[in-house]
Formats: C-alpha cells, sequence, structure tokens
C-alpha cells in the first residue's frame, strides 16, 4: 500500500511501545464539551500521531473520542464511543470517493465507478491503511476485547479509520477530510484500475449485504449436469430474500461467482434506477 505522509517520521517503536502500555486507560472524568478528558501521556501520543499525518486538531478531546471502541461502554456505564464518528466518517469517506471516481474517470460508466469504490472502501482496505497509521496502537478498548486480539481485527480498525475522518470533518471542516481521504484512497483507486486487486464478486457482493441488510448472501447449488469429467455446476444466490441465477460454471466456485456477479449487477442497476427517481 503507497500511503505516503507528509511531517517528519516519529520514533515508531517507541511510540508503539508508549501507547500500548496506555491506550486503555480510561479515567471516566469529562471535558467541559462532554468527552472523555485525556492526559499528558496520551494527548504527547496524539500529538505525535497528527504529526504523521500531517494533520492539525482544535480539540484532541475529539480526536481521542474517535479511537474509543465500543467495549468500553459495554464494560463500563460510560456511553461514550466512536460509534457516531464512524457513521459520519463512513458518508464522508464514500462522498470523497465517489467525487475522486466521478472526476477522474469521466470515460467509465456508473456500474464501473460503483464496483471500483465498493474495492476501496472495503474492510480490507481500511484496515490496511489503520494499520499503517498505527491507529492499532491508539485504540481504547475494554478489557474483553483486548483480550480476544480486538486491535488486529480489520473491523474495529476500519470503523477507527472512519471515525478519524468523521472527527476531522468536525474539527477543521470538509476540505481538511476531503485531503486526509485523499491521500490514501486516491492510491487504492490505482490499485482497482492497474488490476492489482483481484475482482471478486462474492466478496463485494457480501460487503454490500452486509452494509444494506445487515445479513449475508446465500448460495445454492441448483443442480450438476454432464458426465463426471466435464461437469457443470448450477448455482443461485439469495440476497435479502431474492434469487439471483442460476449461473453455471466448471466448479461451484466458478459457478458461485457469476451468481455474485449477476446479483451483483442486478443490484447496482436497481440502485442507479431509484437514484434516478430521487
Amino acid at each position: 500500500m503507497n500511503l505516503k505522509l507528509s511531517g517528519t517520521p516519529t520514533n515508531t517503536s517507541n511510540l508503539s511501545k508508549n501507547k500500548a502500555q496506555g491506550a486503555n486507560e480510561f479515567s471516566g472524568h469529562f471535558h467541559s464539551a462532554g468527552l472523555p478528558v485525556i492526559d499528558v501521556a496520551r494527548k504527547k501520543d496524539l500529538a505525535a500521531f497528527l504529526k504523521t499525518i500531517n494533520i492539525r486538531f482544535k480539540s484532541y478531546e475529539l480526536l481521542n473520542l474517535s479511537f474509543i471502541h465500543r467495549s468500553v461502554s459495554n464494560e463500563s456505564n460510560v456511553r461514550i464511543n466512536n460509534e457516531r464518528l464512524e457513521f459520519l466518517g463512513d458518508a464522508i469517506l464514500g462522498a470523497v470517493s465517489a467525487n475522486l471516481l466521478y472526476q477522474n474517470l469521466a470515460d467509465r460508466p456508473e456500474g464501473d465507478l460503483a464496483k471500483i469504490k465498493s474495492v476501496v472502501v472495503s474492510e480490507d482496505v481500511l484496515s490496511g491503511v489503520a494499520r499503517e497509521l498505527q491507529i492499532d496502537t491508539l485504540l481504547v478498548l475494554g478489557r474483553g476485547e483486548e483480550l480476544s486480539g480486538g486491535r488486529t481485527k480489520k473491523a474495529i480498525l476500519a470503523d477507527a479509520l472512519e471515525a478519524l475522518i468523521g472527527a476531522i470533518y468536525l474539527d477543521s471542516g470538509y476540505k481538511n477530510a476531503f485531503d486526509f481521504v485523499k491521500s490514501f484512497i486516491s492510491a487504492e483507486i490505482d490499485r482497482v484500475l492497474e488490476n492489482r486487486y483481484l475482482q471478486d464478486y462474492k466478496s463485494l457482493l457480501q460487503e454490500y449485504c452486509q452494509r444494506a441488510y445487515k445479513n449475508y448472501p446465500v448460495y445454492r447449488l441448483v443442480k450438476r449436469t454432464g458426465p463426471e469429467h466435464s461437469r457443470i455446476f448450477w448455482v443461485d444466490v439469495e440476497v435479502n430474500g431474492v434469487f439471483y441465477g442460476p449461473s453455471t460454471g466448471r466448479s461451484k466456485k466458478s459457478a458461485e461467482q457469476d451468481a455474485a456477479r449477476l446479483a451483483w449487477d442486478a443490484l447496482n442497476q436497481q440502485k442507479g434506477k431509484s437514484d434516478e427517481k430521487t
């Protein structure tokens, strides 16, 4: 991942060690704005992080909030975590990514833009960016989540990055949030255009279903035809109660991929028609 960041590099080995020792400390004291108060050591770690990404923050408390996982709320009576920032950041990430694709790929149809966007804002990509930024060392987790390896979980890392985007927007406006997202998303768009990502329709469809319906696509083997040495598999896929297919393939896996492609294309066409009506 070619993430280019300006600013003076920090001593990452010492920084990671210091953060890991103190990132889970949660005092329960609150700032006047209703955000958790941060101590001097934590503020120092946050300042070092900001230096690596070349961004200034007026509110370190808001920045800190973007790293507080909901497991902290679950283990205490303090209902403050990064979920609302994540919601906001997700929308901004989507808008910036769509803007860049629209402006830079004028020759591509809507379906292609949607496919590229689905890849570059996926959990895999975002968690990779978060790790490169060392967001894993800044996370504030509940004890149970910490013990279960929460710092390495892709979903938690991706959510924290989205929350950070939301915090940047609230602290210094859309332009700074746009510039931050562009600093890593542009490289990911280039990777897709250069075919350095495998276009995996099953993964794209799964991520879409999780985001839109909070469930997973279900694949069904309809039948097998042909002789043993030249077997054809027929597979369809159910998405939120609707079946797409069947598709055929020389293997069950390839048939599932094609069924996922049919569903993906149909869902994007439906979305395009819905957007036109609105």
